[in-house]
This record gives structure tokens, sequence and C-alpha cells, in this order.
């Protein structure tokens, strides 16, 4: 889930930001501090948007910068437990699929893909079903939905999002479409 959050920090302007126009070199500096780190309890930060920065800032002696107060608003995305989410199949490999959402990727684990065995066929790249021969390749669109998401470092790489669709409605969109006329056709014989 994306959302915008605001924030506040006491932030260094550097002797070689001095000639900028202190809004400019702030935005600067939060870019470079916040961009693609997380942040507990709010997330994963895409982008500093807009910032207000203390025209009065303090000089600490031995350091050349200059430290002033900052509110601003940052675009942040937050993976929800449970949300349903959509995204595109960036790589297929043996033990599963991995997931672009946004910012991030997930992965989808072989047995979480769909209720049917799914085997890795190196040749066409793709994982494909035993029983339903579902085949899902790179490119593909899945929906699925987030059950576990973690943590461990500050940065993206560090966090990990895992997936499933072995739920009603969750899988590649053809799997979903397929499943919603076969339903609508057995509501019409009725």
């Amino acid at each position: 889930m994306y959302k915008i959050i605001t924030f506040q920090d006491v932030v260094r302007i550097p002797p070689s930001k001095f000639n900028e126009d202190l809004r400019k070199a702030t935005k600067e500096v939060l870019e470079e501090l916040y961009e693609g780190q997380m942040i507990e309890g709010a997330g994963l930060i895409i982008s500093v948007l807009d910032v207000e920065v203390s025209e009065i800032g303090k000089i600490i002696p031995g350091d050349g910068g200059s430290y002033h107060r900052a509110i601003f608003n940052a675009l942040v995305f937050r993976p929800l437990l449970h949300e349903v989410v959509e995204g595109e199949v960036v790589t297929v490999e043996d033990f599963g699929l991995f997931v672009r959402l946004g910012p991030l990727e997930g992965l989808i684990h072989r047995s979480q893909i769909y209720d049917d065995r799914f085997s890795y066929d190196r040749s066409q790249g793709a994982m494909i079903g035993q029983e339903t021969h579902f085949v899902v390749r790179k490119g593909d669109i899945v929906r699925a939905r987030i059950v576990a998401v973690s943590s461990m470092a500050s940065s993206i790489r560090g966090f990990r999002v895992s997936l499933t669709m072995r739920q009603p409605f969750l899988g590649k969109l053809e799997w979903i479409k397929k499943e919603l006329e076969r339903i609508y056709k057995k509501k019409e014989k009725r």
C-alpha cells in the first residue's frame, strides 16, 4: 500500500550547498538520506516530496555544516499482511516465482502457485502444473495475497515479501478469467 507520511528531522546542510536555495538543498540531502531506505513502522521511502525547513540553523564547532529542523512528506510503500496485490513475474526459478510489486519483489514458492504440483521447465523458463497444465512465465501478470512480510535490514535488499496464489480468484489473470467464466456458465445452466 502506498501512503504519504510526514516526517521530522534535523538536517545537516554541507558547506558545498550554502550557495543554493535552502529548501532545495534540504530536499537534496533528504533524498540522499531517505530514498530507498526502510523506516520501521512506516515502510520503504520511495520519494521525498515537499520540504519545509527552518531558516534558522545551528553550527557546531568543528563542523562546517549547518543544522536545520525540517518537516517533509514522503511517498512510502508498505506491503500489508493479507493485502491482495497484482504484479509482473520477473524471474522464474526452480523454487518459485519472483513478482514485481512496485518498488519491491515478492516470492511465490512453487507450492503456493496453485492447487497443483508445479515443476520448473528450464527449456521454457516456466513453471508448469502437472494436472492443470497451467503455465507461468516471465512477463505474466499475477494476482496474489501477501502472507508474510519481514525486514532484516534498513534497506530494500533486506526486505522480504512472501506471497500465495492458492486461494480462489488468485493466480495468473487468465486463470482467474477462466474460473469466472466457468462460474457464470454454471449459474446460467440453473
